[in-house]
């Protein structure tokens, strides 16, 4: 059996990596990579796996660093089925439609502006390369053992990460004798509001892990909600509005929902709030009809209020054109909108807007990966770089780390623990996390393993 790192190896985005029997060609995730265009434009169009001949891919949940490669795969011919959760294939169903609609809009608003002797660039894949690999979804229920194919068991396990998000537990034949790996996919964090915890699993020949905040600890959610008063209520005395980039998935709800939380306690002051992203307001959709599975705290809040997901002074942007006014708008507001890295979407264009004015606030509420919009915001450049045009920096940035859907290095070393606790593994990969957080993973995890942990580089290959 061989393992081949073809994604997030060294790096956060683009999770993708390749098991390989004698039987087999198996994809863990298809995930886009993410960054500067002219940079992740070319690994986003190769595939080293042949796509062709891969049987199935396994997808650990919906984020588009995991999935949004999948109809690229399609269009490149990959035909077979893609195991995950129901709530997985409903939101990635969702997610992937509209990635498709951002990589067309895009790349005509960048044909547009761009001299007229620059090639013309194409969008990755469209809106039916979208729909037909979703057709491909196959549902495994969480908890349960399942036997998709010959000499293959597959059985999820909560990840906690975002709704639908699993801890993928693989069971390969191949000589007569059974291989047993783990794919944490991206492990969330324990006692976080609205998920459940992430579960534990046994012991496991190899166990491939993300390592994100592997050498962070984030502050408590407490410490979260009352920042994030700070920053809107110190805004809005400038009579500044405030932009937050935030995934549609995951950490739009959960912003949302402790807004909801300063409101019902009436600390938060009075200023509009636009959730500007249609995909987030029909995620939020999914997020409501799963309540029931939601926290003893959501429970209780339900008990008073019948949607935590709304207040007054909320409005949820469904048009272009009322995005369009928002830039126009005057006073100070709330702007929440994807993307999350800052790198695509209507957030984009709010930031253009905002970034030149010292009344204004980008707020930052998630990790930002090196060479995007949002990681250069993070480091308070003077200047940055937005639709290919240099921008000056003159609005004030603020960051809020607390809200993060990964788990921080002290949830890892609890999850790990737990795992040697349970017999331990025989060798793990730390990927899905840059070089510092990987090193820091693989000493705290060393224990647990019978063999030394390892950091595998791009296109790093290793027998099992």
């Amino acid at each position: 059996m061989k393992i081949t790192f073809l994604g997030a190896a060294g790096e956060v985005t683009g999770s993708q990596h390749l098991i390989e029997t004698d039987t087999k060609r198996i994809l863990l995730d298809c995930g886009l990579f993410q960054g500067q265009e002219h940079e992740t434009r070319s690994k986003n169009e190769k595939f080293h796996c042949s796509p062709r001949h891969v049987d199935c891919v396994i997808l650990s949940h919906a984020h588009i660093d995991h999935s949004g490669r999948l109809p690229a795969l399609y269009r490149a011919g990959f035909r077979g089925p893609i195991y995950c959760t129901r709530a997985t294939a409903d939101i990635a169903t969702m997610m992937l439609q509209d990635s498709a609609r951002i990589h067309q809009e895009d790349a005509r608003y960048t044909n547009r502006k761009q001299d007229q002797d620059v090639p013309k660039i194409t969008p990755l894949y469209n809106e039916e390369d979208a729909r037909k690999v979703c057709r491909s979804f196959e549902y495994v229920t969480m908890g349960n053992w399942e036997e998709p194919a010959e000499d293959m068991k597959l059985r999820f396990r909560h990840a906690g990460h975002i709704l639908g998000s699993a801890i993928c537990e693989l069971e390969l034949m191949e000589n007569g004798e059974w291989k047993r790996i783990v794919f944490t996919g991206d492990l969330g964090r324990r006692d976080k509001p609205l998920l459940i915890d992430p579960e534990t699993v046994d012991r496991c020949d190899v166990v491939i892990t993300e390592s994100t905040y592997g050498n962070q600890v984030h502050p408590d959610s407490g410490d979260v909600k009352s920042q994030l008063k700070h920053v809107i209520c110190d805004a809005a005395s400038r009579g500044g509005r405030i932009v937050i980039p935030a995934f549609s998935l995951g950490r739009t709800q959960l912003i949302v929902y402790l807004l909801n939380e300063l409101r019902n306690e009436h600390s938060l002051c009075r200023m509009p709030v636009y959730i500007d992203s249609p995909l987030a307001t029909r995620l939020t959709d999914i997020y409501r009809n799963n309540q029931e599975h939601m926290d003893a705290d959501v429970r209780a809040t339900l008990r008073f209020d019948d949607d935590i997901f709304d207040f007054d002074g909320l409005t949820y942007v469904r048009s272009r054109d009322e995005s369009i006014a928002l830039n126009r708008s005057e006073g100070p507001l709330v702007v929440i909108s994807a993307s999350g890295m800052c790198e695509n979407g209507r957030v984009v264009h709010h930031i253009k807007h905002a970034i030149g004015h010292d009344k204004n606030t980008i707020l930052i509420i998630g990790f930002q990966a090196r060479h995007t919009l949002g990681r250069q915001l993070v480091e308070k450049r003077d200047t940055v770089r937005i639709f290919g045009r240099p921008y000056s920096r003159r609005c004030h940035v603020e960051t809020i780390n607390g809200l993060s859907a990964h788990g921080d290095a002290e949830d890892l070393k609890w999850w790990f623990e737990c795992l040697r606790r349970n017999g331990g593994t025989g060798r793990a990969f730390i990927v899905h996390g840059e070089k510092p957080a990987a090193k820091a993973l693989s000493e705290l995890i060393d224990d647990c393993c019978d063999e030394s942990p390892i950091v595998p580089g791009p296109g790093d290959s290793f027998e099992i």
